[in-house]
């Protein structure tokens, strides 16, 4: 068993909000796809990074799904079209074998 894990900002560059429902499509396909998604949409953390010199700061929720099976090109592929839109460089995703009890 493997989870995936994700995070999303709430809002672009710019401080402008993402409409609620770029992340209900976002939990509606990884459910339908996946069977199951847990989203973390009802206390968004709080994310620091450095770019070159520059610190930013993010709201972002977190996105968890687990899977058997792990299709390294679509979730490449995925993560690529998230970053497209959110308008990100790039999304943050980790990938850890579980064990489940």
């Amino acid at each position: 068993m493997h989870l995936v894990r994700f995070y999303l900002p709430l809002r672009d560059n710019t401080g402008e909000a993402f409409p609620s429902q770029m992340l209900a499509d976002v939990s509606a396909e990884l459910s339908g796809r996946f069977g199951g998604v847990t989203a973390h949409l009802l206390s968004p953390a709080s994310g620091l990074w450095r770019d070159g010199g520059d610190v930013h700061a993010d709201d972002v929720v977190i996105f968890e799904v687990f899977t058997e099976k792990v299709d390294r090109g679509w979730w490449t592929s995925y993560r690529e079209r998230l970053a497209r839109d959110f308008r990100q460089k790039s999304i943050l995703m980790l990938l850890q074998p579980v064990e489940v009890i």
